[in-house]
């Protein structure tokens, strides 16, 4: 019976292996095979005096990257990976790979990024590449498991809709039977709608779409968000909600990923909470002293100032204390300042992670704000209606799985996050 190559030890008496053969190695007398599946790499050595003609053959016709079945007695053998090697007494060809190979797996031959991403299929294949995402699998799992543990419900929301989540044109429209419909921007609207049904703790991880025509290394036009809302809370509460939560992923995945780590080169470090709290004004003076371009109050952050900024902090932080006017509709004006609202958004040192905000519970703020924007309240009768019959005071945030993972592990482009990007170019694979 088959077993994962990573329970094959030194001690091992016998083992049947399945898998990709990784690379070849013939040395005349001698042919080395490392064969690889998802939980690591054995070694198996075909001695050609001693080996049986159907070993042999299969042998001489395997390419590399085929799927094999290999049967022998295992051997400690301290040179070989893990420490040990198969003797094949079966090996056999159980999917031959074609020649040649779009990519070299074993990235001897390094490819680019559009050549990968081509082959992602082949791409996934490599062990680093593999890491990216045992990583980002369980950073998903901390987070369910840290929001179900802490009463928070998991709702789905629809990603077809009628209006803009927050106003604009960076929508991508669709046909749905006799009318125009579009894919959402965020699941804002419908979370909040779940604070009026009394379910006060909601978070969803779900995709996100945004029809916005940037072409840079961190920006996707297909995402995936971590979202959630509290009732009876503030920005504050879920502030720390927020960071206690990007803490314990990072601590889940030092725990429980050590090998991809390694496979990365990555030496992770859990950050320390609280993150330091930087109001709005501050930020725009750090960013101002330190680059060349114009930069003044009311102005969102450029990727210059957010850089300049988070060389200055040099750790998760927080901006917060926000201009109402650059910040969406629903976010909470003070009461004694209402030019400021109760939003803010959690940065690492090189970028945006999240936004969030205290959100306006009140109906007529609520359209007053909207018509603020420029916007029609009509459009979002749909989303104002639960505002007239309870709704409690609610906070809440949406932050980006992939530019979690880009920042947690120093990848260099967000797409190596993500198993088929799409982006403004690229629909296919």
């Amino acid at each position: 019976m088959r077993v994962p190559i990573s329970e094959v030890t030194p001690e091992t008496e016998r083992a049947e292996v399945m898998g990709w053969v990784h690379e070849i190695r013939d040395l005349g007398g001698l042919t080395f095979f490392l064969i690889r599946d998802r939980t690591g790499i054995v070694q198996t050595t075909v001695v050609k005096k001693k080996a049986s003609e159907a070993v042999l053959q299969a042998a001489k016709d395997v390419s590399r990257e085929s799927v094999v079945r290999v049967a022998g007695p295992v051997k400690a053998i301290a040179k070989a990976p893990g420490g040990r090697e198969i003797t094949p007494e079966t090996f056999e060809i159980v999917s031959p790979c074609a020649t040649p190979l779009p990519l070299d797996v074993v990235e001897k031959v390094p490819a680019d990024l559009d050549t990968r991403l081509d082959a992602r299929f082949l791409d996934v294949r490599k062990p680093r590449v593999a890491a990216i995402f045992k990583i980002r699998s369980t950073v998903t799992t901390a987070t369910y498991e840290f929001l179900s543990q802490r009463g928070f419900y998991n709702i789905a929301t629809p990603k077809v809709v009628a209006a803009a989540t927050e106003g604009g044109t960076e929508l991508f429209p669709i046909a749905y039977f006799e009318k125009e419909a579009f894919l959402n921007q965020s699941p804002q609207l419908y979370k909040q709608m779940m604070m009026a049904g009394g379910f006060e703790k909601v978070f969803e991880v779900g995709p996100i779409f945004r029809a916005e025509e940037h072409n840079t290394v961190r920006h996707l036009n297909e995402a995936t968000s971590i979202d959630v809302e509290v009732s009876f809370a503030d920005d504050r509460d879920v502030m720390v909600l927020l960071e206690d939560l990007v803490a314990h992923m990072y601590a889940t995945v030092a725990d429980r990923c050590a090998d991809a780590l390694t496979d990365l080169g990555v030496e992770l470090e859990v950050p320390k909470t609280p993150f330091p709290r930087l109001p709005y004004a501050e930020a725009i003076e750090i960013a101002a002293a330190r680059i060349d371009e114009p930069i003044k109050y009311g102005d969102d952050l450029s990727t210059a100032a957010e850089k300049a900024i988070g060389e200055e902090m040099g750790q998760h932080y927080f901006i917060t204390d926000w201009p109402t006017a650059i910040k969406p509709y629903y976010a909470m004006p003070y009461e004694d300042d209402p030019s400021i609202c109760k939003a803010f958004d959690m940065m690492h040192p090189r970028m945006e992670l999240s936004s969030g905000a205290q959100r306006i519970h009140q109906h007529d703020l609520l359209v007053e704000q909207i018509k603020a924007k420029g916007l029609s309240p009509e459009s979002f009768e749909f989303y104002l209606r639960p505002f007239k019959y309870g709704m409690p005071p609610h906070a809440g945030w949406g932050m980006g799985m992939e530019r979690l993972i880009m920042t947690m592990l120093g990848l260099k482009n967000i797409r190596e996050a993500v198993l088929f990007p799409r982006d403004r170019h690229r629909v296919v694979p």
